[in-house]
């Protein structure tokens, strides 16, 4: 049987607490969630500390996680082999639409952006590489949903948080969007997570035909969705970007 390291697995549940929404903490609350003493957590997170993992405010004595850890993620997502096989595709997918261009795949009933392409003229507040967006209000992510059945009956089990006054948080009015977005093999959102932008979105598929990630152009809402349907030429190439980054995974080029 394999021997569990009890303060690791309590190092751990630190980072996963400062990770969950990327503000700093007190001491004393992460001590009432992990439901340990405060000399116990003050001990991780000086030792955390050290190793450069955790930093802490000189001012408000909050707890953050630090640039050490950062680095250690950035070199994972710069490891993955989505990202390495998406590079290419992401960069000209940009150059043909003059939009922004991410890359996402699941990640803790989130998206994880793995890589990111600004617009020439991008002026607009924009998710870095490693932070995660909802599934249920992104095109990416509901991209990711309509070809995930479980995650997507998961996901509509929980409350499905409003990001602007355009996002869709009944499960009944999601399903039929998701269904509707396996059959055409394209996703959108128009205001659902920031309201001045809109999104499209295909699915990227591996060698085992599973969908492993999904790429998509965002932009100002009237470039990206003039009209009640985006223009079939931006719709085209992010389908064709995704078609290519799949073909470098080994999955089929439906």
């Amino acid at each position: 049987m394999a021997v569990q390291i009890q303060s690791i697995e309590r190092a751990a549940a630190v980072l996963r607490l400062l990770t969950a929404d990327s503000r700093p903490r007190a001491l004393a609350e992460l001590a009432v969630e992990l439901q340990l003493a405060k000399g116990t957590v003050y001990g991780i997170l000086r030792t955390l500390q050290t190793v450069g993992f955790v930093e802490q405010d000189t001012e408000s004595r909050k707890y953050q996680l630090g640039a050490a850890l950062l680095h250690i993620g950035s070199s994972y997502l710069n490891g993955s082999e989505l990202r390495r096989r998406a590079i290419g595709g992401a960069r000209t997918l940009a150059t043909q639409t003059g939009e922004s261009v991410r890359i996402g795949t699941v990640h803790e009933n989130s998206v994880l952006i793995v890589h990111h392409v600004p617009s020439p003229d991008e002026r607009l507040p924009t998710p870095e590489v490693g932070s995660v967006m909802p599934l249920h209000a992104t095109a990416l992510g509901k991209a990711l949903l309509a070809y995930h059945p479980g995650l997507a009956a998961a996901a509509q089990r929980h409350a499905m948080a409003s990001c602007t006054a355009a996002t869709i948080t009944d499960p009944d009015c999601l399903s039929p969007q998701l269904e509707q977005i396996s059959e055409r093999g394209w996703a959108s959102d128009v205001g659902e997570f920031l309201p001045w932008i809109a999104s499209i979105a295909a699915p990227i598929q591996d060698r085992s035909d599973c969908v492993v990630g999904a790429i998509a152009i965002s932009g100002q809402t009237a470039r990206i969705y003039p009209d009640r349907s985006p223009p079939a030429a931006l719709v085209d190439n992010v389908m064709e970007a995704a078609h290519g980054i799949s073909r470098e995974l080994g999955g089929r080029s439906w």
